[in-house]
């Protein structure tokens, strides 16, 4: 059965959208798994040699083992935002004669070789075949070697018990941070307890029973949640909400735009997601005060200044700019069968977003009380957010093929999110403090700062251009994104 079902996924993947959407984006896919797999790789190999030689009168073994504590609690995290249970399209399995247990068991076993539990075992093993070979106890390195490894998959199993549990992200980043801080300021040595649970599982191979029990208690729970849900009822339940009305006359200005921006703002304003990201936009106005008050940052690392400066006023353009055109999935076919025009539907998008990002620019002016240069910084970063990152957003929406629940919360929810979300980061943030060290070092800040404003007003300039360009390529991928949309999570 186990087979089949993996049959019936392989014919899935390569008959539905996903795999048509480009081989380009694959191979860049591909690249970075490797790089990563490259990365674990030389850590698990080098990391003993590093230590021994940076800190000659410690056992390399032990500070690793310090320190494992602090790589759980931030594998939980990470993976909290970025691991999704591997489910199968099941609902149409629920009218035949297949066991529910047979189903929750595939689904289970197959989360146990995702790529989240392989890229660790990169580190893992080649660091314990060094350890070994450095005359390490053999039977202690292996005990110490698979406790590692089953505490990696009861990392996965407990991440889907507690996935789109705010308050479980909100205990997690608390205890990371707190830990962190902790150890930072020399308050309490928390690596001394990291310390002793992984060398004692290293000293006594035998406790590597625990992790045994604890894997067995995670997956017998998430069994029984996951049997609870596969049913038919739960499956095709839809809730139904009212509707809020608000006077939008004001929006007919716009002309053509105007019932796009209308559906903008109805869309923002009705749902939790989407209230949630608008919302949390403003606060992100408050990110620069973790930089502008650290002398660090000043004095020998300005491009963390500019990162700092852009997600000031870009909150908005980065969180909502980036699921573009998925805000709409659930009835993007209907909204692709009026007879209107895609640039204009596209540019009320531009519009909102500069509208925004303009707003949290006035919200960010105290900041000119850490300086003249500081709130220039904010100003270019506003522009570049404005004239560019709009721009590369809306083009990266082409290529959104994930659907997004508007009526699922708002908070901690990671649905429609891809690694597109993190391959857009490069132009978003990485060029404008590229473009900054590039003129700053041999012309000084101030050229710096004129070469990413100059980007940013270039962008606004040929605004017209590129949103035709765009326009051409959403038009190319219309049916595309349609068919892609209209497939079931």
């Amino acid at each position: 059965m186990f087979k089949r079902f993996l049959k019936l996924e392989w014919k899935q993947y390569f008959r539905s959208s996903y795999w048509q959407k480009g081989i380009a984006l694959k191979i860049i896919m591909g690249f970075f798994a490797l790089y990563m797999m490259v990365s674990f790789l030389a850590l698990g190999v080098g990391s003993f040699f590093i230590i021994r030689k940076t800190m000659p009168g410690q056992d390399p073994f032990q500070v690793v083992n310090s320190f494992l504590l602090f790589a759980v609690i931030g594998d939980l995290i990470f993976r909290y935002l970025m691991q999704k249970l591997p489910v199968m399209n099941v609902k149409p399995l629920l009218v035949l004669p297949i066991k529910k247990n047979k189903l929750v068991h595939y689904v289970l076993g197959k989360s146990m070789f995702s790529a989240f539990n392989l890229f660790s075992l990169f580190f893992y093993i080649p660091f314990s075949v060094v350890l070994i070979k450095e005359n390490y106890n053999t039977s202690g390195v292996l005990g110490w070697l698979f406790s590692m490894i089953l505490i990696t998959q009861s990392a996965n199993f407990l991440n889907f018990i507690i996935n789109k549990n705010t308050i479980a992200l909100t205990v997690l980043g608390t205890l990371l941070i707190g830990t962190i801080a902790l150890q930072y300021f020399n308050i309490y040595d928390v690596t001394v307890h990291s310390q002793a649970i992984f060398n004692g599982i290293y000293e006594n191979p035998i406790y590597m029973l625990i992790p045994v029990a604890l894997v067995a208690i995670l997956y017998s729970v998430n069994q029984k949640i996951l049997r609870k849900q596969l049913y038919l009822d739960d499956a095709v339940k839809v809730k139904v909400k009212e509707a809020n009305t608000a006077d939008l006359s004001w929006a007919n200005r716009f002309g053509e735009m105007a019932p796009f921006i209308k559906n903008e703002i109805r869309l923002i304003w009705r749902n939790k997601r989407t209230k949630t990201v608008f919302l949390m936009s403003f606060l992100f106005v408050l990110y620069g005060l973790i930089f502008f008050t650290n002398p660090m940052y000043k004095e020998k690392m300005e491009g963390m200044l500019i990162f700092a400066s852009l997600f000031v006023t870009g909150g908005f353009v980065l969180n909502y700019g980036q699921f573009i055109p998925a805000w709409e999935s659930a009835y993007y076919k209907m909204l692709m069968t009026q007879n209107v025009s895609y640039r204009k539907y596209l540019e009320s998008k531009w519009y909102l977003m500069v509208v925004v990002t303009a707003a949290l620019f006035i919200l960010a002016t105290p900041y000119i009380y850490f300086g003249l240069n500081i709130y220039l910084m904010i100003a270019v970063g506003a522009l570049y957010n404005m004239g560019i990152n709009t721009l590369i957003l809306i083009f990266a929406g082409a290529f959104n093929r994930k659907q997004i629940d508007l009526n699922a919360s708002g908070f901690g929810n990671t649905q429609g999110t891809s690694a597109k979300q993190f391959i857009v980061v490069i132009p978003v943030m990485i060029i404008p403090i590229g473009l900054f060290y590039a003129f700053s070092l041999p012309f000084g800040f101030n050229a710096g700062i004129a070469a990413i404003a100059g980007f940013g007003i270039l962008g606004l300039v040929t605004k017209n251009y590129f949103m035709n360009l765009i326009a051409k390529k959403y038009i190319k991928e219309k049916y595309a994104a349609i068919h892609a949309f209209d497939q079931k999570a």
